[in-house]
């Protein structure tokens, strides 16, 4: 390194060098230690230390700190650096301060008292020091210390321009942290007259102090708008030489441009003043005739200055919404960018064409770039400019051109980006019920929506489809037909068979006098469907089956089959079980004006609000365009697709609708189980064996990793659970079923956990019947509060006897383990290494090293981890085969952060698991429930 002199001070270039030559961690930590003993030493024991030797000493602790050390000392020195005169010691001082000081620290006052003192200085450069380091403190302390310098040095006549500057960006900062250190009154008009200073600098800074004043107090600020007009007419007529040092590649003082157009958008309109008005469209026609104008450079920073202001300008135009001429010129200026070679201006010009197509002065103007924008989304290389060209479709969109439209992004489905589909499916439901004028086109639409795109079609959009035909009879019949005629393609969608279920069982009697859709033709089709599909599906055609009882008599005898197969514990699903033992009584027992009344058609559904809409604004906050015609359109919505679809007469002998009545516990606003259908495998097929199974299965440690199944299981009784935990609360429901052809008597389930331990996790257990019929199924209801940290989990034990046998005793743990209240917690690389490091106690952290049970499978780690309750967190470790996550715990007490990083070592076959927590009884408990299921 070549030597130094004076201020480059050699010992700090030494010392960097010696850093860099180190050779290992171990070498460089070694070395900056004795450098660090050697500083404290000098500032303890040599009094004689000059400003030059302390700045020195002070940019060392610096650096040290800038390579990821803590500094506790040297504090007194750096505020010693203030009072020198030496603009490179004082410089030192200041950035040492702003960079290490806590804001907190005994010494802020002596800071204050020292900043005070520069404030007051005749040296310009003393000025601008102290007044960065209180911007980049930026506390509540500064504010309050300096709420009447700063303001007084801004307005002030003597300040020197270069001093105001700093002082308006100055008090921004602290504006942000406390919006109450601008004083009102006679201080308004001196502030907002900043933008007629001479120098543009200072201009600029105060521009960005006074939007965010106006954003705050737009009524106070207002006379800012004439003077902001003023300002930007001599802008942008003045030619790229008056303006020389503001001057960007031929462009005058862009940057300034931008920020009086944004400070003119806080206004709407800007003024009542014709003049000031006058005077701004022309500064509009301007900025728009200098678009068109060839370009003084060929350089990319001369074209992207002029379209920042250009693109500035066009957002205000849209913001006023009041000049036609000025809005169509917008839009022409913006349709020549649609195909221009720059990827962003592209982009930019679709997002502004956006917002044009919402007025109803530009509107037609923008539809005729419809092929040109057709034309981006298909072809487009960028997903989000394709996007961008489908959100600009969904906006341009009127009764005149809906069907190609429509027609032209269906088309595009088939092969569009996954991101984009869910949105895209959203947008086409919405524009094809809006502007059908044939509502056979409408269902044509969604049918074809479900075929290409079934997995992105929400709930909302096919219940939407189902209400129009339910409302429109002219449609009834057709839609009947055409959705007969989907579901016979050999791969249907689980969605098309819901909305032909629905359909079908509504109106196939419109179609049934066709011998090739004849009802057992209807039903045999939707019978084929039946077992590829899930249990929600599945009990709406269950639904389906009674309504064509009702419809088609000729029938009955073959539905009643089917619901005898699944009745009782033929279906592994309590849902299946209750509607196919119902509906087959139902079918027995009614007499045939009974059924008639029960079963009779759904009538139409009131007019509500557009759920689809919601849905798509929801999706996409702040970023789905308004349509010209579109807003919040009524339309009638469902109550759900099950209840609908079955009369509610059907269900009120239902068990689990009991179990709902119970109302929700915890508050935790979820539907029961009879009403989700997603417990799956709670009884098994008993008789799909001659002699039943005879082992016993407990699945307790498989339930560390997830919520739902079965828990335990012999040839007497199966256990099943389905649990829901949120924060420190949990609900489960237990699913007892007889698999003997006799009742089990006697039959009590009590919990076991300790008086200690329910101080802990308070479990509450609702009583059941103490008889459990043959081949029958009850449930019974836990609720759980974590109220503090615990070990291990409760248990529950059963006792029964089995008739003509001996009592019976089994005893099953609980899936309440800890990790349960976890609720995972996303970070980034930064944030998790930096708390890594704060929980590297020895009481914090536990590690153990294990060798896998079973070939290394990481994708099953993975999902492991996932079902455990953290968050996993990928790019975080540079190995991709390790696995970080982090999570919460939630007890009423507290929350205890957790971090946990798992490593897998192929070629040995083992793990190394590291559990990191704030309490180290957590840790170990994470720790222990996790080292044996890899």
């Amino acid at each position: 390194m070549a030597p130094v002199r004076g201020d480059g001070m050699r010992g700090l270039a030494v010392f960097i060098s010696d850093i860099r030559n180190c050779k290992s961690k171990e070498a460089e930590i070694k070395r900056i230690n004795k450098e660090l003993a050697n500083i404290r030493s000098k500032f303890k024991g040599d009094k004689t230390l000059d400003g030059y030797q302390k700045k020195k000493y002070v940019c060392k602790l610096l650096f040290i700190f800038l390579l990821g050390h803590d500094i506790d000392f040297g504090h007194m020195e750096a505020v010693n650096l203030l009072s020198s005169n030496k603009y490179s010691e004082k410089q030192i001082g200041y950035l040492f301060i702003s960079v290490l000081v806590n804001t907190n620290s005994d010494l802020i006052k002596l800071i204050i008292q020292s900043i005070k003192n520069d404030l007051q200085s005749r040296n310009p450069i003393h000025v601008n020091l102290a007044l960065q380091c209180i911007a980049n403190i930026g506390s509540q302390d500064m504010a309050e210390a300096f709420s009447n310098e700063i303001p007084k040095l801004l307005v002030s006549g003597d300040t020197m321009d270069v001093v105001k500057q700093s002082a308006a960006l100055c008090l921004l900062r602290l504006f942000r942290t406390c919006p109450d250190i601008i004083p009102g009154g006679e201080w308004t008009s001196r502030i907002i007259h900043l933008l007629n200073d001479q120098h543009m600098g200072v201009v600029t800074a105060a521009t960005s102090l006074i939007d965010a004043l106006v954003k705050k107090n737009p009524e106070e600020y207002k006379g800012c708008v004439s003077l902001a007009v003023s300002r930007l007419s001599r802008i942008v007529t003045a030619s790229y030489t008056d303006l020389q040092d503001y001057t960007y590649y031929f462009v005058p003082a862009p940057w300034l441009s931008v920020k009086l157009l944004r400070l003119l958008q806080n206004y709407n309109p800007p003024t009542e003043d014709p003049g000031v008005r006058g005077r701004l469209n022309e500064c509009l026609e301007t900025i728009l005739n200098k678009a068109q104008e060839p370009p003084k450079s060929k350089k990319v920073q001369h074209s992207n200055a002029k379209n920042a202001v250009l693109f500035e300008a066009i957002n205000l135009i849209i913001h006023n919404d009041s000049e036609p001429s000025l809005l169509v010129r917008a839009c022409n200026q913006l349709g020549q960018f649609l195909s221009n070679r720059e990827t962003n201006l592209r982009y930019l010009a679709l997002e502004s064409m956006c917002h044009l197509a919402t007025s109803e002065f530009s509107h037609e103007a923008v539809k005729k770039h419809q092929e040109v924008v057709i034309l981006s989304m298909k072809m487009e290389k960028d997903v989000s400019v394709r996007q961008q060209a489908v959100d600009l479709l969904y906006a341009m969109c009127d009764r005149s051109n809906a069907e190609e439209i429509v027609q032209e992004m269906l088309n595009y489905l088939e092969t569009a980006d996954y991101s984009i589909r869910e949105e895209m499916v959203l947008k086409v439901a919405i524009l094809a019920e809006k502007y059908a004028t044939d509502y056979t086109w409408y269902v044509d639409v969604i049918l074809n929506l479900i075929r290409i795109a079934g997995d992105y079609v929400s709930e909302e959009v096919w219940y939407r489809v189902i209400q129009i035909v339910i409302n429109r009879e002219e449609v009834q019949g057709y839609a009947a037909k055409t959705v007969f005629e989907a579901l016979q393609a050999p791969a249907c969608h689980e969605n098309m068979v819901k909305v032909g279920g629905y359909i079908l069982g509504e109106f196939g009697n419109l179609i049934a006098g066709d011998s090739r859709s004849a009802p057992m033709v209807q039903f045999k089709l939707l019978h084929s469907k039946y077992h590829l599909c899930s249990s929600m599906t599945r009990a709406l055609l269950l639904s389906t089956y009674i309504k064509f009882i009702n419809l088609f008599p000729e029938i009955r005898g073959t539905i009643q089959d089917v619901f005898r197969q699944h009745s009782n514990l033929r279906s592994a699903d309590a849902e299946l079980q209750q509607r196919a033992s119902e509906y087959l009584q139902l079918s027995i027992v009614a007499s045939t004006d009974v059924l008639a009344t029960v079963l009779e058609e759904m009538p139409s559904f009131p007019e509500r609000e557009s759920s689809i809409l919601a849905v798509l604004k929801k999706k996409k906050p702040g970023r789905v365009p308004e349509n010209a015609e579109i807003r919040e359109t009524k339309s009638p919505v469902p109550n759900s697709h099950n209840n609908a679809h079955s009369n509610a007469q059907t269900n009120h002998t239902s068990s689990a609708n009991n179990a709902n009545a119970s109302s929700d516990l915890l508050g935790l606003s979820t539907p029961p189980a009879s009403q989700s259908g997603t417990l799956i495998d709670v009884l098994g097929d008993i008789y799909s064996t001659a002699n039943g199974n005879s082992n016993v299965v407990n699945n307790s440690k498989k339930f560390v990793f997830k919520n739902n199944g079965v828990l335990f299981e012999n040839d007497l009784l199966q256990i099943g659970v389905k649990s829901e935990f949120r924060q420190n609360l949990g609900r489960l429901g237990l699913y007892y079923g007889n698999k003997t052809q006799t009742a089990l008597q006697n039959f009590v389930p009590t919990l076991q956990w300790s008086a200690e331990d329910a101080l802990k996790l308070n479990v509450q257990i609702k009583a059941v019947e103490p008889t459990l019929e043959a081949g029958a199924q009850i449930q019974q209801l836990l609720t759980a509060e974590c109220i503090d940290h615990y070990l291990g989990a409760p248990s529950i034990v059963i006792s029964f006897r089995v008739s003509g046998g001996a009592p019976q005793k089994i005893t099953v743990n609980l899936p309440l383990t800890i990790n349960k209240f976890f609720e995972p917690t996303e970070m980034n690389a930064e944030s998790f290494f930096a708390r890594w490091r704060n929980l590297g106690g020895e009481q914090q952290r536990a590690q153990r090293v294990f060798k896998a049970q079973q070939p290394l499978d990481l994708p099953g780690a993975r999902n492991k981890l996932t079902g455990f309750g953290m968050q996993l967190l990928d790019s975080i470790d540079p190995n991709p085969d390790n696995m970080v996550c982090a999570g919460i715990i939630h007890t009423q007490a507290h929350k205890v952060g957790c971090l946990l990083r798992l490593e897998p070592n192929k070629q040995a076959q083992m793990f190394r698991l590291t559990i990191r927590s704030s309490l180290e009884a957590v840790t170990q408990e994470i720790c222990d429930l996790l080292v044996d299921q890899f």
